[in-house]
């Protein structure tokens, strides 16, 4: 029997928040996502970002926008994401 600590757990899907950096092609943006981390032996903090291509149907998010993105199963060989919202 599956209780709905499991069902939620297993259905829980990653969420991001970042930039668009490029909406050049079809039905595809390159979100930026930026995350602080701290240096263990000095403890300075830094910006570290990575580049993820989301899925974006309609074409809707331009440059600059902030948007949420959401983890999904494979759509091509590298778009992994899908756009959910604009943050």
């Amino acid at each position: 029997m599956k209780t709905e600590t499991n069902t939620k757990a297993k259905n829980a899907r990653r969420r991001l928040q970042g930039v668009v950096v490029s909406d050049e092609m079809k039905k595809t943006v390159v979100v930026r996502v930026d995350r602080v981390k701290t240096h263990p032996k000095y403890q300075k903090q830094y910006v570290r970002s990575s580049r993820f291509k989301a899925h974006d149907e309609k074409g809707e998010y331009k440059t600059g926008d902030l948007v949420v993105i959401e983890e999904t199963r494979p759509l091509s060989k590298d778009k992994r994401w899908r756009v959910v919202s604009k943050a």
